[in-house]
């Protein structure tokens, strides 16, 4: 039995069409709906699914709940949710200068990387992100493969986020702003538009794509910069690249501690990454949770700035990198070590801080990256 999924957003659905990649195998489903006043505005494939992925506009004057309860009678199985916005979770604040703010001093990460070390050289890292710079001297030499999905009407997105993120993961060493893993490999993905006033913003449909490229490309390790509300579909590509044994590492977001949580990062395949400052404190506007699993540097860290040389950057978005790069190291000294088990050794090594344990404001503790490639 076919079964369909959707997304409604403002006048605009997205829906999952089982089969073959690109197959419509319930024809008169699709006409009901098309009769009905739903019009198709994009199918794409997606491969970790077997199924065609398509974004749907809402008939003039129906409303969401309304439209999504009559894509669910028309097929009980469908799966039907919001195609909602995600955000690059970034805030600047800048209170030292210059290289003087190196945060990868309190997670023991040495200057010259941990490449010729245990751990091997990484091989490949994913990461969904907004544009990127690929002019920056910091990039010179390094290997990014970059795919925008954004069409020919959509403005592009802002360079900054994702060049920032990208320089902390695989900067030149030696530069203005080197990456914690330069001789990696980089597969971008840039899944953002420039919203104007609203800023850079992602649609679940996007994320949902990306996450399917970056499978099909067989990256080790996924890193998601980004948050923004649960998504049904979103939820199942996790799943689905989780299954496929690649880590999933996200930013916590910056909505503040009392905030409820964001997702990707509240995802339990994924592993939800917090901010702390040089002195270990929690950054102030990092949400916290049962579902903080580990922290990272996130307050004043130097990278890349979008056109040239460097600055501080402060949000969850640049923890994240971190244990993104340490989980690349993992995955290099043992490819078949499972998420979990990487989990495991994070934890294992992690720099307790706050209330014994695990807890909702550091998770299981600071990243340490001093035990990641002992024998």
């Amino acid at each position: 039995t076919p079964c369909w999924t959707y997304q409604p957003w403002p006048h605009n659905l997205n829906q999952t069409v089982s089969g073959k990649p690109g197959a419509v195998h319930s024809a008169a489903a699709r006409t009901t709906l098309e009769a009905a006043g739903y019009a198709f505005l994009e199918d794409t494939p997606v491969a970790l699914a077997g199924a065609t992925l398509s974004k749907l506009q809402v008939p003039q004057g129906t409303s969401l709940d309304a439209a999504r309860q009559q894509i669910t009678q028309l097929d009980p199985a469908a799966l039907v949710d919001l195609n909602h916005y995600y955000r690059p979770e970034k805030a600047e604040t800048s209170t030292c200068s210059g290289a003087d703010c190196p945060m990868r001093q309190i997670v023991g990460w040495p200057d010259a990387g941990l490449a010729g070390s245990t751990c091997g050289t990484p091989s490949r890292i994913g990461l969904v992100d907004t544009a990127i710079n690929t002019d920056h001297a910091v990039f010179a030499g390094r290997r990014i493969e970059t795919i925008r999905l954004g069409g020919e009407t959509q403005p592009a997105s802002g360079r900054q986020h994702g060049t920032a993120v990208a320089a902390l993961l695989v900067g030149a060493q030696g530069g203005r702003a080197p990456g914690l893993l330069p001789d990696a490999d980089l597969v971008a993905v840039d899944a953002f538009y420039d919203a104007s006033r609203a800023g850079d913003r992602a649609e679940a449909f996007d994320l949902v794509r990306a996450l399917d490229l970056l499978a099909l490309r067989r990256v080790d390790v996924v890193n998601m910069s980004l948050a923004g509300p649960d998504n049904q579909l979103l939820k199942r590509a996790v799943t689905l690249v989780s299954e496929r044994n690649i880590v999933i590492v996200a930013a916590a977001g910056n909505a503040g501690p009392k905030a409820a949580p964001l997702y990707p990062a509240a995802y339990e395949p994924v592993i939800a990454v917090t901010a702390v400052d040089r002195a270990k404190r929690p950054y102030r506007r990092a949400g916290q949770g049962d579902h903080i699993d580990i922290a990272a540097p996130g307050v004043n860290v130097w990278t890349a700035a979008s056109i040239s040389g460097a600055r501080q950057k402060t949000g969850t978005s640049f923890a994240a990198p971190f244990v993104t790069a340490a989980v690349a190291l993992l995955k290099a000294g043992d490819p078949a070590m499972t998420a979990t088990q990487i989990m495991d050794s994070l934890v294992a090594s992690a720099e307790d801080l706050g209330e014994p344990g695990k807890d909702p404001v550091f998770g299981h503790g600071l990243l340490d990256a001093r035990a990641l490639c002992r024998a």
